[in-house]
């Protein structure tokens, strides 16, 4: 039997519906074809993870910015190195 992939937008949709209480796990199980243990792992890692939602850890676009920026840097930084080491090399 082949492993079947959920996507994460399916999984929460799932995790919703379970959350409505408007059926049983069961039943809901039996509506999307997934076993209610599998229900029940997803809905505990929803729940587990929930409180990251209202966290403020978010990065602000210019942050995101400069750090992709200096990430950048570095790399021109280290191939020119690399690039001057070789001419070096054939001469």
């Amino acid at each position: 039997m082949k492993r079947r992939k959920f996507t994460a937008s399916f999984k929460t949709k799932v995790v919703l519906e379970i959350l409505k209480e408007r059926q049983s796990i069961a039943e809901i199980a039996q509506k999307y074809e997934v076993h209610p243990q599998q229900l029940q792992k997803w809905k505990r890692d929803f729940l587990d993870n929930a409180e990251g939602v209202f966290q403020k850890k978010i990065k602000s676009a210019k942050t995101q910015q400069e750090e992709e920026k200096a990430r950048l840097l570095k790399t021109i930084g280290e191939l020119k190195v690399e690039n001057d080491f070789l001419k070096e090399v054939l001469q």
